[in-house]
């Protein structure tokens, strides 16, 4: 396996194709929406290696202490996504170059392992648990409805859900969602199903977590996304309006 890869930095950002399938020659909302987020995120230690192509192989991950996400624990980096996609990518092995990139950056750096957000059943909108798995992530915490906090532990301790995630439990009635700007697909889906709402008179609140703190004290495990309806968790799954459907009758 032969291939360049690239880091973003606030030097690059501005030009560096981001790796989603979403491609097009105009700029795309969902794209700069990211972009914009990244750009608050590089100088805390916040990591995006990808292949130096328009292609769709790369990996993003931060600290622990810095992800925005309700999980806890001390000196660990967080794997948000290892995303390979398309023919002119798979099978090259491109996945495990990044996750070796990932992990070797962590024991350079003298981290005490890696963690990442897994389900029992594999959910569309998460890294591959089966795949992190054979490079020794393990179940170290995990919640009533079947979400798994996975990591990759270098001297024995381990990170754990913050207890706010484990509620899956709010006192909003109607479809609620959270979300932040880290995957380009959000703003899409914020947008798709806001208009769907307001033609069908469906109540709904879009909450957009925009610090760190908020992160940490959601309701849910979250990646960058969470909903709910009639008051509990329902998944993290980026949604389509035939799901939101589904879970309406509900």
């Amino acid at each position: 396996m032969s291939a360049d890869f690239i880091n973003l930095t606030t030097e690059n950002l501005a030009d560096e194709h981001l790796c989603c399938i979403i491609r097009t020659k105009k700029k795309h909302p969902g794209v700069e929406a990211k972009r914009q987020w990244l750009s608050g995120r590089l100088s805390e230690g916040h990591i995006f290696r990808k292949l130096d192509a328009k292609a769709t192989g790369f990996i993003e991950y931060a600290p622990l202490e810095t992800a925005w996400v309700p999980i806890v624990g001390d000196n660990y980096y967080y794997i948000y996504c290892l995303w390979v996609y398309g023919s002119e990518c798979r099978g090259k092995g491109y996945g495990e170059a990044l996750m070796e990139y990932c992990i070797n950056d962590a024991k350079e750096k003298g981290k005490s392992g890696i963690c990442m957000l897994g389900a029992k059943k594999q959910k569309a909108w998460l890294a591959d648990q089966m795949f992190a798995k054979k490079f020794g992530f393990e179940v170290v915490d995990t919640t009533a409805d079947g979400y798994e906090l996975l990591a990759l532990s270098f001297d024995g301790t381990t990170p754990r859900f913050s207890e706010h995630a484990k509620e899956q439990i709010i006192d909003r009635q109607e479809l609620t969602i959270y979300y932040d700007m880290q995957c380009p697909y959000i703003y899409q889906c914020v947008e798709k199903i806001e208009a769907y709402c307001k033609e069908n008179k469906i109540p709904v609140s879009l909450i957009k977590v925009d610090t760190l703190q908020m992160a940490k004290e959601l309701p849910c495990v979250f990646n960058n996304w969470g909903i709910f309806y009639k008051g509990k968790f329902e998944t993290v799954n980026l949604l389509d309006i035939s799901h939101v459907k589904r879970i309406l009758k509900k």
